[in-house]
């Protein structure tokens, strides 16, 4: 079954109506500054949209470059969203819990990279669903590996160079 995304924002009416079905990822992307003192991943276990997996902005990069959240190479950028549970068919909706949208768009932008289209980022994100009263959930979300193939999108990255 697959699952249309309304656009790259998709709405929290749509999200609530059609969460859980097959064939559509949600991914908590939070990640907060060291001067904010959060812990995303202890947020998240303590509170996310049901279903959703938690993307550890610090983990899924390249573990070799002395910069942080650096894109990992290809072989293993499809590795790692794979061992999330994410393969080339899934729609995804992603949100962070800034208030601000910080890393939602960073992530919907790595996701692009490894050409991945169905992509979106959820208006309003976290706080916008907690404010509406929507369901949450606590406790760690582990989805079965998938196969994702990457189609590198050499043209959406710039380095040094």
């Amino acid at each position: 079954m697959s699952i249309a995304l309304p656009g790259p924002i998709v709405p929290t009416e749509w999200l609530a109506a059609h969460r859980g079905q097959p064939g559509l990822v949600v991914v908590d992307a939070s990640w907060y500054l060291p001067a904010m003192a959060r812990d995303p991943r202890a947020e998240y276990l303590a509170h996310h949209i049901p279903g959703a997996v938690f993307w550890d902005l610090d983990q899924l990069a390249d573990p070799t470059s002395p910069l942080p959240h650096m894109l990992p190479d290809p072989a293993a950028a499809g590795a790692q969203v794979g061992a999330l549970g994410i393969s080339d068919q899934d729609a995804v909706v992603v949100y962070d819990g800034s208030g601000t949208q910080m890393t939602a768009p960073r992530v919907w932008w790595h996701l692009k990279v490894l050409g991945h289209e169905r992509v979106a980022v959820l208006d309003g994100g976290w706080a916008k669903w907690r404010a509406e009263a929507r369901p949450v959930e606590a406790g760690s979300v582990g989805r079965a590996p998938a196969r994702h193939s990457v189609s590198w999108r050499r043209d959406l990255v710039r380095d040094r160079a």
